[in-house]
């Protein structure tokens, strides 16, 4: 697929570097890796005076060869480089001690150990973190704990080489939890190929922006990845955005049902349709439990019925949002999930076949698309374990529930996580802090409510949905809008905008 951007697992990239290893000279990744690093630290160093002052970090392993050698070239390109070993010189690995010999050659200033406080200068013009890569399994403790908190609250930028030291490429967790610590880079460099973890829980937070290194390996070597994970993009759903045709009419975009608001929750329902209208629903119905409204005042092109009332026989059903968990909403529930038309389930939806097994077989059994959209804790619910597990490893528990759901699920959080039945996982890269405010999640089901009804596949539907849902959130920000304060409803006319955008941008012109 065109702008396809893969993510690879740790194993993988093993496999695809020791591909490499078996066809290239010793020593020939690692001066590629440190070529690339030196010049993205320039692009970085692009605008300093003189001989910018630069720290490098270099740890015991591969990862601190990596630095070494960057420091290298950065001397010669006329840095005033400094070097901070952080292990035995003897231990180094062969490459890395090659690194560390040209690194002693060039005019490089190298710390002893016990200047660890000598790093504390404010006035490096970049910090370059070669501390620990993707092989990092237990926490930073000791003098490298101490080493990380003290470069996390100095002004200067950090330049992370492959994985920012601390964080799990995988999962995107700081090694250790709570008990540990990873670098805050301002900017990672990630080598071979993408990582998930740089995009995804804590990722996000420590990667800063990331770019990729490919390091010139032969496409043979990639033969190895099999692996069924990428970076949302426009590029991953364009194939499904179309071109509204003159001859067309309500009828030709689809009816899209929510059913939700119990008492004291029909914001939630009233948001979810609300989007689902802009979004470009033929018709939107809101299906209330209780306290169902004559009209929307402010959009009162939704046509409000009491849910009891309501067929849900080819409809696309948008379940959950202030639905409640009564004996009426759990029946309610059981009829959208009898139908045969596509299905969005969120909110009390899932909680309800959390608690439910036949409610859960039943949405096993559908051969309708059906999308769920859990945050960790309905996740939690759904698979009975804990918040803090789900998040331990986002990828593998919305890929678990997409299997034994036969659901397409999007685990929503830093870095959404899209799964598919068949284990496709795309990480999503748009949104921001703003989308942390109630009922954000009720515009993200009117998104996916209204892409289904519109006849979008249901794998491109949850892409587009999640994909412009945090886009809107970007463009706020933007615009001086947020992060905070920024409420659910001023999303749903961003989202509207760059729908229609992307349409005009991206979608084939048909005769």
């Amino acid at each position: 697929m065109t702008g396809r951007h893969p993510l690879h697992s740790v194993a993988t990239i093993r496999s695809i570097e020791e591909a490499a290893l078996r066809m290239l000279p010793p020593y020939t990744l690692m001066q590629r890796a440190g070529k690339a690093a030196a010049a993205f630290a320039l692009e970085l160093l692009a605008d300093a005076d003189g001989m910018p002052p630069v720290l490098v970090l270099a740890g015991p392993g591969n990862n601190g060869g990596d630095a070494l050698e960057a420091a290298s070239l950065l001397a010669h390109a006329r840095c005033d480089v400094t070097v901070l070993m952080t292990g035995d010189i003897a231990q180094l690995p062969s490459d890395a001690h090659q690194a560390y010999l040209r690194a002693v050659a060039s005019h490089i200033v190298f710390l002893e150990p016990e200047q660890y406080d000598a790093v504390t200068r404010t006035d490096w013009a970049l910090i370059i973190d070669g501390l620990f890569g993707i092989g990092l399994a237990r926490p930073l403790s000791g003098h490298w704990q101490q080493l990380v908190e003290t470069i996390n609250v100095l002004p200067a930028p950090i330049l992370s080489l492959d994985v920012p030291s601390g964080l799990d490429a995988d999962t995107g967790t700081v090694v250790g939890g709570t008990e540990g610590i990873a670098v805050r880079a301002t900017h990672t460099l990630t080598f071979i190929g993408d990582k998930p973890g740089l995009h995804t829980c804590d990722g996000r937070d420590h990667a800063g922006a990331v770019s990729v290194a490919c390091l010139d390996i032969a496409p043979e070597s990639f033969a190895v990845s099999s692996t069924p994970m990428v970076l949302n993009s426009i590029a991953a759903f364009s194939p499904a955005l179309r071109r509204r045709p003159h001859n067309s009419h309500k009828g030709s975009y689809g009816d899209v049902v929510v059913l939700g608001g119990a008492a004291g929750m029909s914001g939630a329902v009233i948001l979810s349709a609300r989007t689902a209208a802009k979004c470009g629903a033929g018709r939107v119905f809101v299906a209330s439990i209780a306290d169902t409204p004559a009209y929307d005042s402010q959009q009162p092109e939704l046509m409000c019925r009491a849910a009891a009332d309501i067929d849900f026989s080819g409809r696309t059903t948008v379940a959950g949002p202030g639905m409640g968990t009564s004996r009426q909403a759990h029946d309610l529930l059981a009829q959208a999930l009898a139908t045969q038309a596509p299905l969005v389930l969120d909110a009390d939806a899932l909680n309800l076949i959390s608690e439910e097994p036949a409610l859960r077989h039943k949405l096993q059994s559908r051969r309708a698309p059906a999308l769920l959209t859990p945050h960790p804790l309905e996740a939690a619910r759904l698979l009975g374990t804990t918040t803090e597990q789900v998040q331990a490893n986002r990828i593998d528990a919305a890929r678990t529930l997409a299997t034994t759901l036969h659901a397409v699920v999007v685990l929503k959080g830093s870095g959404s996580v899209i799964a598919s039945p068949d284990g496709r996982i795309a990480i999503n890269p748009t949104g921001n802090p703003a989308l942390a405010t109630a009922g954000s999640g009720d515009v993200l089901s009117g998104v996916c409510g209204a892409l289904l009804g519109q006849q979008w596949p249901i794998w491109e539907a949850a892409l587009a949905a999640v994909w412009l849902h945090g886009a809107a959130a970007d463009e706020l920000v933007r615009r001086g809008i947020g992060p905070i304060g920024v409420v659910a409803s001023e999303l749903i006319p961003e989202i509207r905008a760059l729908l229609n955008r992307l349409i005009a941008e991206h979608a084939p012109h048909t005769n």
